[in-house]
């Protein structure tokens, strides 16, 4: 099966582009970097609840764990999120509730999906429907060749370009042995050349 496409930073922002000129902009945009940004699985992305994000004081968490059930295969794993994915995640749920102040969603039902779909506005996208809004994003952005799996393998490129070690994606992105990690990789000559200057 063919590997999906490695987004580069040119790609990322006219995906951001696009989002950004249509509907729904804050919830597709916080969907699309969770993917680039955390390496989430959009399985995982559709399986996130508010009370994942938000701690009983209305604040976003710094990290959270996904259940077993939220991810794929038998274990959950800890999500780490920059300040930078922090801020996403406030700014989309200030728009959807049209508060600055986070405090009085916790004082609703907080096992609700965090990202609403038109259909469904307590579970949300189901994994499958979710995975074609991704591909209609990529066509429509005219990024060719990308998948839902593109975010999540682009964010373990990019991170192991930047030197993160292979021990390390493994534990973020919840994979069970190096070589699983290893083959989202990928190399380019840009990067090949780098490394022979360090020598």
């Amino acid at each position: 099966m063919a590997q999906a496409k490695v987004l580069n930073e040119k790609e990322i922002r006219k995906v951001l582009l696009y989002i950004a000129a249509h509907k729904h902009a804050a919830r597709n945009r916080a969907m699309f970097l969770l993917t680039t940004n955390c390496g989430l699985r959009v399985k995982e992305v559709a399986s996130l609840k508010l009370a994942n994000i938000l701690t009983s004081e209305g604040k976003i968490r710094e990290e959270f764990f996904l259940s077993a059930e939220q991810t794929k295969g038998s274990k959950g794993r800890t999500i780490y999120l920059s300040k930078k994915m922090q801020e996403e995640l406030q700014n989309y749920l200030s728009i959807r509730f049209k508060l600055d102040d986070l405090l009085a969603v916790t004082y609703t039902d907080t096992s609700r999906a965090l990202f609403p779909s038109q259909q469904n506005n307590i579970r949300g996208f189901s994994p499958a429907t979710l995975a074609q809004h991704f591909h209609y994003l990529y066509r429509a952005a005219k990024v060719d060749g990308a998948s839902s799996h593109s975010g999540r393998r682009g964010f373990i490129t990019n991170l192991a370009n930047k030197g993160v070690s292979v021990r390390l994606l493994m534990e973020l992105v919840g994979h069970s042995s190096m070589s699983v990690t290893q083959k989202y990789m990928e190399t380019n000559p840009t990067q090949l050349r780098a490394s022979i200057e360090l020598l």
